[in-house]
C-alpha cells in the first residue's frame, strides 16, 4: 500500500471510531465527511439541541504533501498519537492547530 492510500485509511478508520463512539442527544447528527479527492475528512455534529442550532466540527484532518494536518480536535483524545501507534511516523503529522511558530516544539512535523 503506498503512503497517501495508507494515510487516508489511518484518517477515515479514526474517525470512524471516534464517530461511533459519539452520543447524539436530540436531533443532532453525527456525520462523517470523507473527501478523498481533495483529501478533507471531518466528524461533525448538525442538527438541533431544542431551540439551539448545532453545527460543530468535532475533528478534521487534512492530507497535504504527504502529511496528515490536524486541523481541529474538540475531544480529550489525542489523534496524533493514536496516527503514530498505527504507524504514521511523528514527522508526518503535522499540528495545523497550532500556529507555526510553536511547531517546532512540539514532537511531530513543522509542514
Amino acid at each position: 500500500m503506498d503512503k497517501l492510500a495508507k494515510y487516508r485509511e489511518c484518517v477515515q478508520s479514526l474517525l470512524t471510531r471516534y464517530a461511533n463512539e459519539d452520543i447524539a442527544l436530540g436531533e443532532v447528527e453525527v456525520q462523517l465527511i470523507f473527501d478523498d479527492k481533495r483529501d478533507h475528512y471531518q466528524w461533525m455534529n448538525v442538527g438541533w439541541e431544542g431551540l439551539k442550532r448545532v453545527y460543530r466540527c468535532i475533528i478534521h484532518f487534512d492530507i497535504k504533501d504527504e502529511k496528515i494536518w490536524l486541523q481541529q480536535n474538540l475531544t480529550d483524545q489525542n489523534p496524533a498519537e493514536e496516527l503514530v501507534a498505527m504507524g504514521v511516523p511523528r514527522e508526518d503529522i503535522v499540528l495545523g492547530l497550532q500556529p507555526a511558530y510553536k511547531r517546532q516544539y512540539t514532537d511531530y512535523g513543522v509542514a
